[in-house]
């Protein structure tokens, strides 16, 4: 992975190295110091080449020039203004300009080890969010290839700013926003792991060694979870051979040692071959990623141990294979959950929510949290109503649903809320259990997260399904073909929003 520097006009400006990117704001671009001072350098070349592209300085835009002067092997204009018809601030802008600027130079084929992104100064406040855009965009996940791979020739990306004064603060802004970009990394390495290399004692392992970054890890095995009732997430692991781990991850970082936790909660299905209810052949390679829900509650606990968020934290993740076996659960099965509820299970497949209602009950019980939010690859009606972009938010409060969507808003991880309510409750109860897992398939987003309504009691509760959006089908700007890392930033922002309103 490339380093990032930041340094002053008069330290990069006059050299900038082989491979040079220029950040464009709007239509009035022309007008900035830099974009003269290079263009009579060129002679001209950039003012002509951004007419004949009718470029307009706007995020998504991009012009490039190849060997313009000798010192310079390729010359690149990036937009970086909110598009008219996006719903960006500006803040996201920058970090989609900064993807951007990766890819561009990734696609050149021009090897250059280091690069120059020149900021002008009416941008030069929002240059680490410029940084954290570069970085998300320049993740690969390669660790499996054996053969000679075109190694990534960047090694070194100086973002020149005009000011020597705002180097300190920029490079103290960059240190929290790496830290985040380590840990949306760290939830896209776990997701894009292969099932056969991150079983639950593998992902288990992994979550132990953040006890470096303070983190205070603790680990129930199955004998453990069978004592404490966790009927219906056993149920789920008991086909398979890898055993099953629910592990909790504490953070202390609120003033006061008493103040009720954060909850973040996990699905972490390692592999979903449905049970049973077996999933059809095709796609099936993807089940890999449905333990991302899990994945995105390492990350975001990671992220708030880095940047020593103040608050306290939980995170909580049921870590289990849901596989075929002599010993599998059939459909038909009624088990007893954490709560003491019991559930006919009908179908092998819905088999998330029944990990997560154990998870949700215990963390209740046990931690009494100001509020609990889970987050799951649960459904495919999610995606089918919403697609890939956006990812469900159901919930029991008003305000608790806002604080996400606004924080979701804000990082470019949006959330739509779904609808909840007694109609479709009541198509989950049972004739012969306290409930059924499923309740047929109109509205059977909104089934499951009635499901798991049940095992919360009164806390504020959200459910973000994340069907849709912790896997990316085609690369963008920040995010890769694969793991997405989805919901990472989003809920750091939420803390940050949390902690602001508290205080």
């Amino acid at each position: 992975m490339f380093t990032i520097s930041f340094t002053t006009k008069r330290q990069g400006q006059d050299k900038a190295g082989l491979s040079a990117l220029l950040l464009c704001h709007g239509a009035e671009f022309t007008k900035g110091a830099l974009f003269q001072h290079y263009d009579k350098m060129l002679g001209g070349a950039l003012a002509r080449a951004a007419s004949l592209r009718a470029f307009a300085g706007k995020v998504g835009e991009s012009v490039s020039l190849i060997a313009p002067e000798d010192s310079i092997a390729q010359f690149h204009l990036i937009g970086c203004a909110p598009c008219d018809d996006e719903p960006q601030t500006t803040a996201q802008a920058m970090q989609l300009a900064g993807g951007n600027a990766l890819r561009l130079l990734a696609h050149s084929k021009i090897k250059a080890d280091k690069a120059s992104l020149l900021v002008e100064a009416e941008q030069a406040s929002l240059a680490a969010e410029l940084a954290l855009g570069a970085r998300l965009g320049g993740y690969r996940f390669d660790r499996y290839k054996t053969v000679s791979q075109k190694p990534q020739s960047l090694k070194v990306l100086h973002i020149v700013v005009p000011s020597t004064g705002a180097i300190k603060e920029l490079e103290a802004r960059w240190a929290e926003l790496e830290g985040l970009g380590e840990s949306v990394f760290l939830t896209r390495d776990l997701v894009n792991e292969p099932a056969n290399r991150l079983t639950p004692a593998v992902f288990k392992d992994r979550i132990q060694e953040l006890s470096a970054l303070g983190l205070e890890i603790e680990v129930l095995d199955r004998a453990q979870m069978e004592a404490l009732g966790f009927g219906a997430l056993l149920g789920v692991a008991q086909g398979s051979e890898q055993p099953p781990f629910t592990v909790i991850m504490r953070y202390q970082g609120a003033a006061k040692a008493e103040t009720a936790p954060l909850a973040f909660i996990g699905k972490g299905v390692t592999f979903d071959s449905g049970g049973i209810s077996i999933k059809p052949a095709a796609g099936m390679d993807e089940m890999k990623m449905d333990m991302g829900g899990a994945a995105a509650v390492v990350g975001v606990m990671s992220a708030l141990a880095r940047r020593k968020a103040a608050v306290n934290a939980i995170g909580v993740v049921g870590l289990v294979e849901n596989m075929l076996s002599g010993a599998a659960q059939r459909p038909g099965d009624i088990v007893k959950s954490h709560s003491g509820q019991t559930i006919e299970v009908l179908n092998t497949d819905a088999e998330g929510r029944l990990v997560l209602a154990d998870l949700l009950s215990y963390t209740r019980q046990t931690y009494k949290p100001a509020l609990m939010v889970n987050l799951a690859t649960l459904t495919g009606a999610i995606v089918v109503a919403l697609g890939n972009d956006i990812a469900g938010l159901f919930s029991n409060n008003d305000q608790l649903a806002q604080a996400l969507t606004k924080a979701g808003d804000e990082t470019g991880e949006a959330l739509w809320r779904m609808p909840m309510g007694p109609a479709y409750n009541r198509r989950i109860d049972s004739d012969i259990a306290d409930m059924k897992n499923i309740g047929g398939r109109p509205g059977s987003s909104s089934l499951a997260a009635e499901f798991l309504k049940r095992f919360v009691g009164e806390t504020p509760w959200a459910h973000l399904d994340i069907a849709g959006t912790a896997w990316a089908e085609k690369a963008t700007a920040l995010t890769p073909k694969g793991a997405s890392g989805f919901g990472v930033r989003l809920l750091d922002r939420f803390v940050q929003l949390y902690s602001d309103t508290a205080s």
